[in-house]
């Protein structure tokens, strides 16, 4: 009989070799013998070898932080966090009558066979572990995960190999591999691959773009990603700038529009422009009455405006007799015309140019407004002899309407025997001042 001590990552294992049984160990002489191998003594009751508990008799059997556990013929120093599977007290076997065959054999007429110890249940495998006969012996072979240690079970800690990418969770017998988040386990249930966040029905309200291990969110112009990273809040492009459009900006889901006031149309995408009623058809005004377009509306005015002592000669024309007394300190002829204008027009300003239509020889021309400049914001600024220029002289602000006489006189000293021939023409324009600057 022989007795061996193996060190294996700190644990000292004491191993009896038996030549009959690794359980107990009959005496061949049970009168007489009474020796046993290391790791037993002789018990006189039951006259067998009986295991020592060098746990109990040995002080300080394990040292540091390591357990005694005892065993068959020896002890174990093992970590406290192993995980063991203890094994049962052996039966004490009965005395056998005498083998004449190898241990692991028994007689059978002239030759010897094979014992199977599995079959007969004369192993001493544990209940966790298998029981595989072999020729003359057998072994005790643990379930996966776990690694004998003299006869008992240890579960191999798999993660310590690194079998998993991301994360390993070690249990009893097996492991797990787990992902961080963002990714999940490939087929291997090793690997970690990446989700796609956005086929799964990431809570992107609008667009979702997949990353490596996670995924963003992104909004559709004219909306900004919310403080949450998912909602799509509207962007009011209204509030950031009053120069979007020319008069109203309109926020909308997404978006913003410009409106125009009545008598405009929006004109591109911020600009309005006045619509002409009396092109489009969209007015009012009767046979007797000509349509003049101003900003944002339009006037009706009689087609014949000439007033007594005046008489009409042709459209917009009105002229005095020179034979009818009244018109002997009045404009030989007065024409109408009509023109608008957008309030708060920079100044001064050239609005409207005065040009006459004929002049005779030697005759000298000066211009003037006759009538309706009371606040005078208006003047004349004459080019030459036969035209000058109306001018803005101060901003002004509408809706308004002026009506002024604009009179070139004539001074020819060529066509009076006794002095100069004067003579003159008014040109009465009618201006309306729209309400916006545009």
């Amino acid at each position: 009989m022989q007795g061996a001590c193996v060190s294996i990552l700190c644990v000292c294992i004491c191993v009896s070799v038996l030549l009959r049984s690794a359980i107990s160990q009959p005496p061949t002489e049970s009168d007489t013998y009474t020796e046993c191998t290391d790791g037993y003594h002789w018990d006189p009751q039951t006259e067998h070898c009986k295991d020592i508990n060098e746990c109990e008799t040995i002080p300080d059997a394990c040292k540091g932080e390591m357990k005694c556990f005892n065993h068959y013929g020896g002890y174990l120093c093992l970590p406290r966090s192993a995980s063991v599977i203890p094994a049962p007290e052996p039966p004490i076997a009965p005395t056998e009558p005498f083998n004449p065959c190898p241990l692991g054999y028994e007689p059978q007429g002239d030759s010897c066979v094979d014992i199977d110890e599995c079959e007969r249940e004369e192993h001493d495998c544990q209940p966790s572990q298998q029981c595989i006969n072999t020729l003359g012996a057998f072994t005790c072979q643990c379930p996966d995960g776990y690694r004998k240690v003299g006869t008992e079970c240890i579960d191999i800690d798999e993660c310590r190999y690194r079998y998993c990418q991301h994360r390993c969770v070690n249990v009893p017998g097996s492991f797990s591999c787990q992902c961080e988040p963002g990714f999940q386990l490939a087929g291997n249930n090793r690997s970690c691959i990446d989700v796609n966040e956005c086929d799964m029905g990431a809570p992107c309200s609008q667009r979702c773009y997949n990353t490596y291990g996670t995924f963003l969110c992104r909004c559709d112009q004219g909306y900004e990603l919310g403080p949450d990273g998912f909602a799509c809040n509207d962007i009011d492009e209204c509030s950031y700038s009053s120069y979007l459009c020319q008069y109203q900006c309109v926020n909308e889901p997404g978006k913003f529009s410009c409106v125009c006031p009545e008598g405009y149309q929006l004109l591109g995408t911020r600009l309005c422009q006045d619509i002409n009623e009396c092109e489009t058809g969209e007015h009012q005004c009767s046979e007797t009455q000509t349509c003049v377009n101003i900003h944002g509306r339009y006037q009706c005015v009689d087609a014949n405006r000439c007033q007594d002592p005046y008489v009409q000669v042709s459209e917009n024309r009105c002229v005095c007799p020179v034979n009818k007394p009244a018109c002997r300190d009045l404009p030989f002829s007065i024409v109408h015309r009509y023109m608008s204008i957008t309030s708060e027009r920079s100044v001064p300003s050239d609005i409207f140019q005065i040009q006459a239509t004929s002049v005779s020889p030697g005759a000298y021309n000066t211009f003037r407004i006759r009538s309706g400049d009371d606040n005078g914001d208006f003047y004349i600024r004459q080019i030459n002899n036969i035209s000058a220029m109306l001018v803005l002289a101060r901003a002004v602000s509408g809706p308004r309407e002026y009506t002024l006489d604009l009179e070139m006189v004539s001074v020819n000293p060529l066509l009076s025997y006794q002095g100069s021939y004067q003579t003159s023409s008014a040109l009465r324009l009618s201006i309306y001042v729209g309400p916006y600057t545009f």
